[in-house]
Protein backbone atom coordinates (compact mmCIF):
# COMPACT_ATOMS: atom_id res chain seq x y z
CA UNK A 1 0.00 0.00 0.00
CA UNK A 2 1.43 3.45 -0.71
CA UNK A 3 -0.41 6.71 -0.57
CA UNK A 4 -0.94 9.57 -2.89
CA UNK A 5 0.27 11.72 -0.45
CA UNK A 6 3.75 12.77 1.88
CA UNK A 7 2.22 14.25 4.57
CA UNK A 8 0.93 11.21 7.67
CA UNK A 9 -2.39 11.55 9.11
CA UNK A 10 -2.56 10.60 12.53
CA UNK A 11 -5.92 8.85 14.32
CA UNK A 12 -6.78 8.82 17.93
CA UNK A 13 -8.62 5.75 18.66
CA UNK A 14 -11.01 5.51 21.21
CA UNK A 15 -14.56 4.22 21.83
CA UNK A 16 -15.98 4.56 18.32
CA UNK A 17 -12.67 3.46 16.81
CA UNK A 18 -11.49 0.36 19.12
CA UNK A 19 -13.23 -2.70 16.46
CA UNK A 20 -10.40 -4.52 14.59
CA UNK A 21 -12.69 -3.58 11.64
CA UNK A 22 -12.65 0.33 12.46
CA UNK A 23 -9.04 0.45 12.90
CA UNK A 24 -8.21 -1.71 9.87
CA UNK A 25 -10.42 0.37 7.57
CA UNK A 26 -8.95 3.42 8.93
CA UNK A 27 -5.86 2.07 7.73
CA UNK A 28 -7.02 1.82 4.45
CA UNK A 29 -8.87 4.75 4.11
CA UNK A 30 -4.91 6.84 5.03
CA UNK A 31 -4.15 6.76 8.67
CA UNK A 32 -0.48 5.93 9.12
CA UNK A 33 -0.35 6.65 13.01
CA UNK A 34 -2.85 5.46 15.30
CA UNK A 35 -2.75 7.31 18.69
CA UNK A 36 -3.44 6.14 22.12
CA UNK A 37 -4.43 8.62 24.35
CA UNK A 38 -3.72 7.26 28.20
CA UNK A 39 -6.14 10.21 29.63
CA UNK A 40 -8.58 8.12 28.60
CA UNK A 41 -8.99 3.91 28.87
CA UNK A 42 -7.63 1.26 31.45
CA UNK A 43 -4.20 -0.73 30.81
CA UNK A 44 -6.48 -3.84 29.30
CA UNK A 45 -7.94 -1.12 26.66
CA UNK A 46 -5.07 0.28 25.54
CA UNK A 47 -2.98 -3.24 24.94
CA UNK A 48 -6.61 -4.68 23.41
CA UNK A 49 -5.93 -1.85 21.00
CA UNK A 50 -2.38 -1.88 20.84
CA UNK A 51 -2.98 -6.40 19.96
CA UNK A 52 -5.45 -5.78 17.27
CA UNK A 53 -3.12 -2.89 15.34
CA UNK A 54 -0.46 -5.12 15.21
CA UNK A 55 -2.38 -7.90 14.10
CA UNK A 56 -3.65 -5.54 11.27
CA UNK A 57 0.08 -4.30 10.99
CA UNK A 58 1.26 -8.43 10.27
CA UNK A 59 -1.95 -9.12 7.97
CA UNK A 60 -1.47 -6.00 5.59
CA UNK A 61 2.33 -6.67 5.61
CA UNK A 62 2.98 -3.10 5.79
CA UNK A 63 4.39 -1.18 9.19
CA UNK A 64 2.13 0.64 11.72
CA UNK A 65 3.50 3.22 13.47
CA UNK A 66 1.68 3.93 17.72
CA UNK A 67 2.23 6.85 19.38
CA UNK A 68 1.05 7.01 23.05
CA UNK A 69 0.10 9.85 24.48
CA UNK A 70 0.78 10.58 28.23
CA UNK A 71 -1.90 12.47 30.07
CA UNK A 72 0.86 14.81 31.92
CA UNK A 73 0.03 16.67 35.45
CA UNK A 74 -3.37 17.73 34.71
CA UNK A 75 -4.81 20.59 36.97
CA UNK A 76 -8.65 20.40 38.02
CA UNK A 77 -10.01 21.83 40.62
CA UNK A 78 -12.32 19.85 43.37
CA UNK A 79 -16.16 19.06 43.38
CA UNK A 80 -19.17 21.26 44.34
CA UNK A 81 -21.82 20.53 47.04
CA UNK A 82 -24.82 21.59 45.34
CA UNK A 83 -23.93 21.01 41.60
CA UNK A 84 -22.73 23.61 38.99
CA UNK A 85 -22.24 27.59 39.70
CA UNK A 86 -22.30 29.98 38.06
CA UNK A 87 -19.34 32.86 38.74
CA UNK A 88 -20.37 36.49 38.15
CA UNK A 89 -18.09 38.85 37.01
CA UNK A 90 -16.12 41.21 39.45
CA UNK A 91 -17.29 38.91 41.85
CA UNK A 92 -14.51 37.55 44.59
CA UNK A 93 -13.87 33.57 44.36
CA UNK A 94 -11.14 31.67 46.81
CA UNK A 95 -8.79 28.18 45.35
CA UNK A 96 -7.60 26.57 48.42
CA UNK A 97 -6.70 22.90 49.76
CA UNK A 98 -9.42 22.60 52.02
CA UNK A 99 -10.91 19.37 50.85
CA UNK A 100 -14.56 20.30 51.72
CA UNK A 101 -17.11 20.72 48.54
CA UNK A 102 -16.83 23.88 46.90
CA UNK A 103 -19.88 26.60 46.67
CA UNK A 104 -20.24 30.29 44.90
CA UNK A 105 -17.33 31.11 46.87
CA UNK A 106 -14.81 28.84 47.07
CA UNK A 107 -13.40 25.26 45.95
CA UNK A 108 -10.66 23.07 46.25
CA UNK A 109 -7.46 23.24 43.96
CA UNK A 110 -5.03 20.23 45.48
CA UNK A 111 -2.13 21.46 43.86
CA UNK A 112 -0.09 23.25 46.60
CA UNK A 113 2.68 23.78 44.00
CA UNK A 114 -0.01 26.55 42.01
CA UNK A 115 0.07 28.31 45.43
CA UNK A 116 4.19 28.26 46.06
CA UNK A 117 4.25 29.43 42.21
CA UNK A 118 0.86 32.14 42.05
CA UNK A 119 1.73 35.99 42.56
CA UNK A 120 -0.44 39.15 42.82
CA UNK A 121 -1.76 39.79 39.60
CA UNK A 122 -1.68 36.07 37.69
CA UNK A 123 -4.07 34.95 35.33
CA UNK A 124 -6.37 31.47 36.13
CA UNK A 125 -8.58 30.49 33.59
CA UNK A 126 -11.24 27.33 34.17
CA UNK A 127 -13.05 25.13 31.81
CA UNK A 128 -10.84 25.69 28.72
CA UNK A 129 -10.55 29.28 29.43
CA UNK A 130 -14.13 30.37 29.62
CA UNK A 131 -13.97 31.12 32.75
CA UNK A 132 -10.86 33.75 33.80
CA UNK A 133 -9.86 35.33 37.52
CA UNK A 134 -7.51 37.19 38.34
CA UNK A 135 -5.28 37.06 41.85
CA UNK A 136 -5.56 39.49 44.32
CA UNK A 137 -3.54 37.87 46.90
CA UNK A 138 -2.34 34.32 47.64
CA UNK A 139 -0.13 32.32 50.08
CA UNK A 140 0.99 28.91 50.31
CA UNK A 141 -2.89 27.66 50.70
CA UNK A 142 -5.33 29.98 48.86
CA UNK A 143 -5.63 32.24 46.00
CA UNK A 144 -8.46 35.03 46.61
CA UNK A 145 -9.40 36.24 42.95
CA UNK A 146 -11.58 38.48 41.14
CA UNK A 147 -13.39 36.74 38.62
CA UNK A 148 -13.07 39.04 35.02
CA UNK A 149 -14.67 36.74 32.78
CA UNK A 150 -17.77 34.76 34.31
CA UNK A 151 -19.38 31.43 33.68
CA UNK A 152 -20.56 28.14 34.72
CA UNK A 153 -18.12 26.12 36.99
CA UNK A 154 -18.47 22.31 37.42
CA UNK A 155 -16.89 19.46 39.32
CA UNK A 156 -13.52 18.87 38.19
CA UNK A 157 -12.70 21.38 35.14
CA UNK A 158 -9.88 22.03 34.04
CA UNK A 159 -7.78 25.08 35.14
CA UNK A 160 -4.58 26.47 33.25
CA UNK A 161 -2.21 29.10 34.92
CA UNK A 162 -0.98 30.96 31.44
CA UNK A 163 1.70 33.15 33.25
CA UNK A 164 3.74 30.84 35.88
CA UNK A 165 5.69 28.45 35.16
CA UNK A 166 4.65 25.62 38.13
CA UNK A 167 6.95 23.45 39.64
CA UNK A 168 5.37 20.76 38.63
CA UNK A 169 7.10 17.19 37.74
CA UNK A 170 5.95 17.07 34.06
CA UNK A 171 5.70 12.98 34.96
CA UNK A 172 2.57 12.10 37.69
CA UNK A 173 2.50 8.98 39.07
CA UNK A 174 -0.21 7.59 36.73
CA UNK A 175 2.50 8.92 33.68
CA UNK A 176 5.69 7.45 35.35
CA UNK A 177 2.98 3.75 35.50
CA UNK A 178 1.54 4.32 31.99
CA UNK A 179 4.95 4.85 30.64
CA UNK A 180 6.67 1.46 31.61
CA UNK A 181 3.69 0.14 30.31
CA UNK A 182 3.35 1.33 26.88
CA UNK A 183 6.90 1.14 26.29
CA UNK A 184 6.66 -3.04 27.12
CA UNK A 185 4.12 -3.37 25.32
CA UNK A 186 5.75 -1.64 22.06
CA UNK A 187 4.86 1.80 21.43
CA UNK A 188 6.83 3.50 19.04
CA UNK A 189 6.75 7.25 20.20
CA UNK A 190 5.59 8.57 23.39
CA UNK A 191 4.08 12.26 23.12
CA UNK A 192 4.76 13.95 26.71
CA UNK A 193 1.97 16.38 27.80
CA UNK A 194 2.73 19.90 29.63
CA UNK A 195 6.33 20.30 28.75
CA UNK A 196 7.48 22.97 30.04
CA UNK A 197 11.56 22.65 29.93
CA UNK A 198 14.09 20.22 27.84
CA UNK A 199 14.46 18.99 31.66
CA UNK A 200 11.12 17.32 31.11
CA UNK A 201 12.17 15.05 28.19
CA UNK A 202 15.27 14.53 29.88
CA UNK A 203 13.39 12.99 32.64
CA UNK A 204 11.06 10.74 30.33
CA UNK A 205 13.85 9.70 27.98
CA UNK A 206 15.63 8.43 31.33
CA UNK A 207 12.44 6.05 32.05
CA UNK A 208 12.11 5.27 28.74
CA UNK A 209 15.52 3.95 28.25
CA UNK A 210 15.66 4.03 24.30
CA UNK A 211 12.55 1.71 24.15
CA UNK A 212 10.17 5.32 22.48
CA UNK A 213 11.12 7.57 20.53
CA UNK A 214 10.05 11.42 22.50
CA UNK A 215 7.41 13.81 21.00
CA UNK A 216 7.59 16.92 23.37
CA UNK A 217 3.95 18.95 23.16
CA UNK A 218 3.61 22.31 22.71
CA UNK A 219 0.85 23.58 24.68
CA UNK A 220 1.93 25.69 27.72
CA UNK A 221 3.36 29.46 26.97
CA UNK A 222 6.40 28.49 28.86
CA UNK A 223 7.47 25.36 26.39
CA UNK A 224 7.22 28.09 23.68
CA UNK A 225 9.69 30.53 25.18
CA UNK A 226 12.38 27.57 26.15
CA UNK A 227 11.17 25.25 22.84
CA UNK A 228 14.93 25.77 21.28
CA UNK A 229 15.87 23.77 24.17
CA UNK A 230 12.94 22.06 24.11
CA UNK A 231 13.42 20.56 20.44
CA UNK A 232 17.24 19.92 21.12
CA UNK A 233 16.07 17.43 23.67
CA UNK A 234 13.58 15.70 22.03
CA UNK A 235 13.13 13.26 19.05
CA UNK A 236 9.89 15.37 17.51
CA UNK A 237 7.27 18.33 18.10
CA UNK A 238 3.47 17.92 18.72
CA UNK A 239 1.80 21.49 18.58
CA UNK A 240 -1.08 20.84 20.44
CA UNK A 241 -3.11 23.86 19.92
CA UNK A 242 -5.58 22.93 22.51
CA UNK A 243 -4.20 24.59 25.41
CA UNK A 244 -2.09 26.65 23.84
CA UNK A 245 -4.97 28.42 22.59
CA UNK A 246 -6.40 28.62 25.93
CA UNK A 247 -3.06 29.97 27.48
CA UNK A 248 -1.93 32.37 24.64
CA UNK A 249 -4.10 34.88 22.66
CA UNK A 250 -5.85 32.67 20.35
CA UNK A 251 -4.12 35.16 17.43
CA UNK A 252 -0.57 34.01 18.67
CA UNK A 253 -1.00 30.71 17.86
CA UNK A 254 -1.29 30.81 13.76
CA UNK A 255 2.32 32.79 13.82
CA UNK A 256 3.26 30.02 16.58
CA UNK A 257 2.49 27.14 14.31
CA UNK A 258 4.46 28.51 11.81
CA UNK A 259 7.34 29.09 13.55
CA UNK A 260 7.70 25.90 15.49
CA UNK A 261 7.40 23.72 12.16
CA UNK A 262 10.15 26.01 10.49
CA UNK A 263 12.39 25.12 13.60
CA UNK A 264 11.34 21.37 13.39
CA UNK A 265 12.53 21.52 9.65
CA UNK A 266 15.77 23.03 10.04
CA UNK A 267 16.80 20.12 12.44
CA UNK A 268 14.99 17.67 10.79
CA UNK A 269 12.78 16.73 13.41
CA UNK A 270 9.38 15.49 12.36
CA UNK A 271 6.60 17.51 13.49
CA UNK A 272 2.78 16.68 14.17
CA UNK A 273 0.03 19.43 14.09
CA UNK A 274 -2.79 18.74 16.60
CA UNK A 275 -5.71 19.60 17.77
CA UNK A 276 -9.43 20.53 16.45
CA UNK A 277 -8.28 20.04 12.86
CA UNK A 278 -11.79 18.64 11.63
CA UNK A 279 -13.87 18.79 14.87
CA UNK A 280 -17.18 19.52 13.47
CA UNK A 281 -16.78 16.37 12.15
CA UNK A 282 -17.52 15.19 15.34
CA UNK A 283 -21.04 15.05 14.72
CA UNK A 284 -20.89 16.19 10.64
CA UNK A 285 -20.02 13.98 7.61
CA UNK A 286 -18.30 16.56 6.03
CA UNK A 287 -16.16 19.58 7.88
CA UNK A 288 -16.20 23.38 7.34
CA UNK A 289 -14.25 25.08 5.05
CA UNK A 290 -12.51 26.56 7.97
CA UNK A 291 -11.29 23.18 9.25
CA UNK A 292 -10.19 22.28 5.65
CA UNK A 293 -8.28 25.85 5.17
CA UNK A 294 -7.00 24.69 8.33
CA UNK A 295 -5.07 21.68 7.57
CA UNK A 296 -3.77 22.40 4.27
CA UNK A 297 -2.56 25.54 6.04
CA UNK A 298 -0.72 22.99 7.72
CA UNK A 299 0.37 20.68 4.84
CA UNK A 300 1.77 23.88 3.04
CA UNK A 301 3.84 24.90 6.25
CA UNK A 302 5.55 21.37 5.53
CA UNK A 303 4.16 19.37 9.05
CA UNK A 304 5.01 15.73 8.94
CA UNK A 305 1.62 15.11 10.10
CA UNK A 306 -1.99 16.16 11.13
CA UNK A 307 -3.81 14.38 14.10
CA UNK A 308 -7.08 13.44 14.72
CA UNK A 309 -8.27 13.40 18.05
CA UNK A 310 -12.20 13.32 18.83
CA UNK A 311 -13.29 12.90 15.03
CA UNK A 312 -11.87 9.47 15.03
CA UNK A 313 -11.93 8.61 18.71
CA UNK A 314 -15.44 9.64 19.78
CA UNK A 315 -16.73 10.95 16.66
CA UNK A 316 -20.35 9.82 14.21
CA UNK A 317 -17.97 9.85 11.25
CA UNK A 318 -14.62 8.80 11.72
CA UNK A 319 -13.59 7.25 8.69
CA UNK A 320 -14.87 9.79 6.74
CA UNK A 321 -12.83 12.44 8.79
CA UNK A 322 -9.87 10.33 7.52
CA UNK A 323 -11.01 9.61 4.12
CA UNK A 324 -11.48 13.75 4.04
CA UNK A 325 -8.04 14.56 5.26
CA UNK A 326 -6.33 12.39 2.53
CA UNK A 327 -8.30 14.19 0.02
CA UNK A 328 -7.14 17.57 1.18
CA UNK A 329 -3.37 16.04 1.78
CA UNK A 330 -3.56 14.81 -2.02
CA UNK A 331 -5.21 17.82 -3.08
CA UNK A 332 -2.55 20.19 -1.68
CA UNK A 333 0.63 18.14 -2.68
CA UNK A 334 -0.86 18.65 -5.76
CA UNK A 335 -0.55 22.06 -6.27
CA UNK A 336 2.66 23.66 -7.75
CA UNK A 337 2.19 26.59 -5.05
CA UNK A 338 3.09 23.91 -2.52
CA UNK A 339 6.19 22.93 -4.03
CA UNK A 340 7.34 26.46 -4.18
CA UNK A 341 6.41 27.04 -0.56
CA UNK A 342 8.30 23.68 0.33
CA UNK A 343 11.13 24.22 -1.77
CA UNK A 344 11.50 28.14 -0.15
CA UNK A 345 11.32 26.82 3.01
CA UNK A 346 13.70 24.88 2.86
CA UNK A 347 16.93 25.35 4.77
CA UNK A 348 20.60 24.67 4.21
CA UNK A 349 21.79 21.25 5.73
CA UNK A 350 24.51 20.67 7.84
CA UNK A 351 27.76 19.74 7.24
CA UNK A 352 28.23 16.01 7.95
CA UNK A 353 28.30 13.34 5.61
CA UNK A 354 24.97 12.36 5.82
CA UNK A 355 23.28 15.78 5.28
CA UNK A 356 25.67 16.15 2.50
CA UNK A 357 24.54 12.84 0.77
CA UNK A 358 21.13 13.44 1.39
CA UNK A 359 20.76 16.60 0.10
CA UNK A 360 23.08 15.33 -3.13
CA UNK A 361 20.26 12.61 -3.79
CA UNK A 362 17.21 15.27 -3.89
CA UNK A 363 19.79 17.37 -6.01
CA UNK A 364 20.26 14.41 -8.68
CA UNK A 365 16.66 13.51 -8.43
CA UNK A 366 15.66 17.10 -9.33
CA UNK A 367 18.09 17.23 -12.31
CA UNK A 368 17.45 13.37 -13.71
CA UNK A 369 14.63 11.05 -14.14
CA UNK A 370 14.28 8.90 -11.42
CA UNK A 371 11.91 7.31 -9.89
CA UNK A 372 13.04 7.19 -6.09
CA UNK A 373 15.13 8.07 -3.97
CA UNK A 374 15.97 4.54 -1.56
CA UNK A 375 17.73 5.02 1.46
CA UNK A 376 19.15 2.13 3.56
CA UNK A 377 19.09 3.28 7.42
CA UNK A 378 19.46 1.27 10.79
CA UNK A 379 18.85 3.91 12.99
CA UNK A 380 16.15 5.98 11.09
CA UNK A 381 18.59 9.43 10.78
CA UNK A 382 19.36 8.82 7.09
CA UNK A 383 16.15 8.65 6.03
CA UNK A 384 14.52 11.49 8.09
CA UNK A 385 17.95 13.57 6.71
CA UNK A 386 16.35 12.66 3.19
CA UNK A 387 12.45 13.44 4.11
CA UNK A 388 14.09 17.00 5.54
CA UNK A 389 14.91 17.67 1.90
CA UNK A 390 11.55 16.88 1.09
CA UNK A 391 12.39 15.63 -2.39
CA UNK A 392 9.75 15.57 -5.23
CA UNK A 393 10.58 11.84 -5.92
CA UNK A 394 8.86 9.24 -3.22
CA UNK A 395 11.42 8.22 -0.25
CA UNK A 396 12.04 4.39 0.41
CA UNK A 397 13.81 3.98 3.86
CA UNK A 398 14.67 0.79 3.99
CA UNK A 399 16.07 -0.90 6.69
CA UNK A 400 15.84 -4.45 8.91
CA UNK A 401 14.48 -3.25 12.14
CA UNK A 402 10.85 -3.47 12.28
CA UNK A 403 11.00 -0.75 14.92
CA UNK A 404 12.61 1.68 12.90
CA UNK A 405 10.23 1.35 10.07
CA UNK A 406 7.27 1.38 12.31
CA UNK A 407 8.88 4.83 14.38
CA UNK A 408 9.82 6.39 10.40
CA UNK A 409 5.89 5.66 9.49
CA UNK A 410 5.05 9.31 11.72
CA UNK A 411 7.66 10.85 9.43
CA UNK A 412 6.81 13.17 5.55
CA UNK A 413 7.00 11.13 2.93
CA UNK A 414 8.92 8.18 4.10
CA UNK A 415 7.32 4.70 2.51
CA UNK A 416 9.02 2.26 5.12
CA UNK A 417 10.04 -1.27 4.00
CA UNK A 418 11.63 -4.03 5.84
CA UNK A 419 14.51 -5.59 4.27
CA UNK A 420 17.06 -8.32 5.22
CA UNK A 421 20.50 -7.35 6.30
CA UNK A 422 22.84 -6.17 3.30
CA UNK A 423 26.43 -6.16 3.83
CA UNK A 424 27.73 -5.06 0.61
CA UNK A 425 26.46 -2.25 -1.59
CA UNK A 426 25.70 -4.69 -4.45
CA UNK A 427 23.33 -6.12 -2.72
CA UNK A 428 21.56 -3.11 -1.10
CA UNK A 429 21.25 -2.19 -4.68
CA UNK A 430 19.24 -5.21 -5.57
CA UNK A 431 17.32 -4.99 -2.78
CA UNK A 432 16.12 -1.11 -3.24
CA UNK A 433 15.40 -2.05 -6.72
CA UNK A 434 13.12 -4.98 -5.48
CA UNK A 435 11.50 -2.63 -3.20
CA UNK A 436 10.97 -0.07 -5.67
CA UNK A 437 9.64 -2.33 -8.45
CA UNK A 438 6.96 -4.37 -5.84
CA UNK A 439 5.95 -1.28 -3.85
CA UNK A 440 4.85 -0.02 -6.94
CA UNK A 441 7.01 3.14 -7.45
CA UNK A 442 9.06 2.14 -10.53
CA UNK A 443 9.76 -0.86 -13.18
CA UNK A 444 12.40 -2.23 -14.85
CA UNK A 445 12.79 0.76 -17.62
CA UNK A 446 13.38 3.19 -14.50
CA UNK A 447 16.36 4.84 -12.38
CA UNK A 448 16.41 5.25 -8.54
CA UNK A 449 18.77 6.35 -6.45
CA UNK A 450 20.14 4.49 -3.55
CA UNK A 451 22.01 5.33 -0.43
CA UNK A 452 23.74 3.61 1.86
CA UNK A 453 26.37 3.50 4.38
CA UNK A 454 29.67 1.35 4.50
CA UNK A 455 30.13 -0.21 6.74
CA UNK A 456 26.73 -1.58 6.90
CA UNK A 457 24.45 -2.07 9.88
CA UNK A 458 26.10 0.78 11.45
CA UNK A 459 24.41 4.07 12.26
CA UNK A 460 25.68 7.16 11.22
CA UNK A 461 27.78 6.25 8.28
CA UNK A 462 26.12 6.80 4.89
CA UNK A 463 28.75 7.66 2.17
CA UNK A 464 27.65 6.30 -0.95
CA UNK A 465 24.61 7.36 -3.65
CA UNK A 466 24.41 5.23 -7.03
CA UNK A 467 21.95 6.16 -9.38
CA UNK A 468 20.95 2.78 -10.20
CA UNK A 469 18.76 0.93 -12.91
CA UNK A 470 15.59 -1.30 -12.17
CA UNK A 471 17.31 -4.46 -13.76
CA UNK A 472 18.86 -6.58 -11.56
CA UNK A 473 21.19 -7.95 -15.02
CA UNK A 474 22.55 -4.34 -15.78
CA UNK A 475 23.54 -3.91 -11.47
CA UNK A 476 25.79 -7.66 -11.83
CA UNK A 477 26.92 -6.49 -14.81
CA UNK A 478 28.02 -2.95 -13.80
CA UNK A 479 29.74 -3.71 -11.06
CA UNK A 480 32.11 -6.20 -9.75
CA UNK A 481 32.71 -8.44 -6.64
Amino acid sequence: MKRDRRVKIVATLGPASSSRAMIKALFVTGADVFRLNMSHGSHEEIAERHQLIREIEHEMGRPICILADLQGPKLRCGTFADGPVELEEGQSFRFDLDDAAGDATRVQLPHREIFEALQEGSTLLVNDGKIRLRVKSCDSESADCVVEVGGEISNRKGVNVPDVVLPLAALSEKDRADLEFVCELGVDWLALSFVQRAEDVMEARSLAKGRAALIAKIEKPAAVHAFDEILEASDGIMVARGDLGVELPVQAVPPIQKKLIRKCRELGKPVIVATQMMESMISAPVPTRAEVSDVAHAIYEGADAVMLSAESAAGDYPVEAVQTMNNVAVEVEQDEVYRQIIEASRTRASRGMADAITTAAREVAETIEVKAICSFTQSGTTAILASREKPRVPVIALTPLIGTARRLSLVWGLHCVVTSPVDRFKLAVVAAVRAAVSEGFADESDKIIVTAGVPFNTPGTTNILRVAPCREKEIYEGEQG
